[in-house]
């Protein structure tokens, strides 16, 4: 079995952190922990540093919030393991699901695994977000000539050679295109299963607004025009 490396970027997530640990560090796939504390202002630093961690972490720290792409790309740069996944911290993503990502991937059957929501009454944070995310979905594969049905989605898990090679810029939200217009544009296919989503709302923490879709698909159209690259990985 490959050795999964969680990356886990958190920023100003107490409400939500220890349980999420918790439920991550219970999966037997996984091999480490790669957190990176954002600048925290709350009490998640010191949750971090209290804690007893059952498998190995790595737990850094940017000094200033930077953005959730920011964070990404300090855990690609540390993680040390076969396989890669993304975890956000604020429990809208269920760590249990871990078997399903990597099923095709240990079959052989993809190189790339997305975790695809089903939007429905009691998922979806508010109307215009899942339509929203379904704009940028479709602008993705217009773009691209794919058919992918949830570009946004946090659980992304590759080979952490692939990870590396995408050559990842983006500081804020807009790392999630970047990821896939740069996947997509390298000729690689991503497989996308389906999984379970609660999202929350403002008052639980939500993040994204509106400018982060604009932004999406700004940074989805200069991808696809921009020289292609030698693919790497």
């Amino acid at each position: 079995m490959a050795e999964l490396s969680v990356l886990i970027p958190v920023y100003n997530e107490e409400r939500t952190l220890e349980r999420l640990l918790d439920a991550v560090e219970e999966r037997p796939e996984v091999s480490e922990l790669v957190i990176v504390d954002d600048g925290s202002t709350d009490a998640t630093p010191e949750i971090l540093s209290g804690r007893d961690f059952k498998v190995p972490a790595q737990v850094i720290r940017h000094e200033r919030n930077r953005g959730k792409g920011a964070a990404l790309r300090t855990a690609i740069a540390a993680a040390t393991g076969d396989v890669a996944l993304v975890q956000d911290a604020d429990l809208e993503y269920d760590p249990a699901e871990f078997p399903l990502l990597l099923a095709p991937i240990e079959r052989g059957r993809a190189e790339v695994v997305y975790g695809s929501r089903s939007f429905a009454a009691h998922s979806a944070y508010s109307f215009w977000f899942v339509i929203g995310n379904k704009m940028v979905t479709l602008w993705t594969n217009v773009l691209f000539n794919s058919y992918l049905s949830d570009m946004e989605t946090c659980y992304k898990l590759m080979p952490l050679s692939v990870w590396r090679s995408l050559d990842l810029r983006s500081d804020g939200f807009d790392i999630e295109p970047e990821i896939t217009a740069k996947l997509l544009k390298s000729g690689r296919r991503i497989y996308e299963v389906p999984i379970s989503y609660a999202a929350r709302g403002r008052v639980e923490g939500k993040k994204l607004t509106w400018r982060d879709g604009v932004m999406a698909l700004w940074t989805l159209s200069r991808i696809r025009v921009a020289p292609a690259r030698a693919r790497k990985g």
